[in-house]
């Protein structure tokens, strides 16, 4: 089978439309446009969303493997980027305040979620099948990029965060080291643990699967 480390940047969110890849944008837009809407320039919000929405949905997606749930994070996101609007600094840099937001936006999600349990969303059962694909089900089709999103699940939040952050979103171990507000050294340290993890994960669900009656 393919290993872990090579098919991780393969991972796409299971979306009826293919998701880009990480478009490069000036740093320096994203920052005159939100500088824009702090100053009341509220329209120039549509131009962020365009330009970020799809990363921040697969950022949420990842985490949580619920799609509707997904979608309602992005939502809260740009709200909280416009009700916050006034904290945002001149010297900023609008990625990292942005995932800062995702973050406490999708952890104050799922608190809320685990504390007051609710009925699933239709939705989700059509996008894929909760916690994820079975390893007997991975076998069967011979799919190891479902194997790899069921060991990415299985993973603590901290680590999946991380390789989200690092491998799926692209970012650059310096913007994950801002976003996760640590130095540059130990988001390499933390990624690369966190890639080690995964691969054993990975490692072991493939082998209950070649060996599915091994006590």
């Amino acid at each position: 089978m393919t290993t872990a480390a090579s098919i991780l940047s393969s991972i796409l969110p299971p979306l009826n439309t293919e998701l880009p890849a990480r478009q490069v944008h000036d740093a320096s837009d994203d920052h005159a446009l939100m500088l824009a809407v702090r100053h009341g320039d509220i329209d120039r919000l549509g131009e962020l969303f365009e330009r970020h929405h799809q990363r921040l949905y697969a950022f949420c997606l990842h985490l949580g493997h619920q799609p509707a749930a997904a979608e309602d994070i992005v939502q809260n996101i740009f709200h909280r980027i416009l009700k916050y609007r006034h904290t945002y600094r001149d010297d900023g840099n609008f990625t990292t305040w942005m995932y800062h937001l995702a973050r406490t936006c999708a952890a104050d999600f799922f608190l809320k979620q685990a504390a007051t349990p609710a009925p699933a969303d239709p939705a989700d059962f059509h996008a894929h099948t909760a916690p994820g694909p079975s390893p007997a089900a991975s076998a069967a089709q011979g799919d190891d990029l479902a194997l790899l999103r069921t060991a990415l699940a299985k993973l603590p939040a901290a680590d999946r965060e991380i390789l989200v952050l690092s491998h799926l979103q692209n970012l650059t171990h310096k913007e994950t080291a801002r976003i996760l507000d640590c130095s540059e050294g130990a988001a390499k340290v933390r990624a690369h643990r966190a890639l080690k993890t995964l691969r054993e994960t990975y490692h072991t669900l493939c082998d209950e699967i070649q060996n599915p009656f091994t006590p």
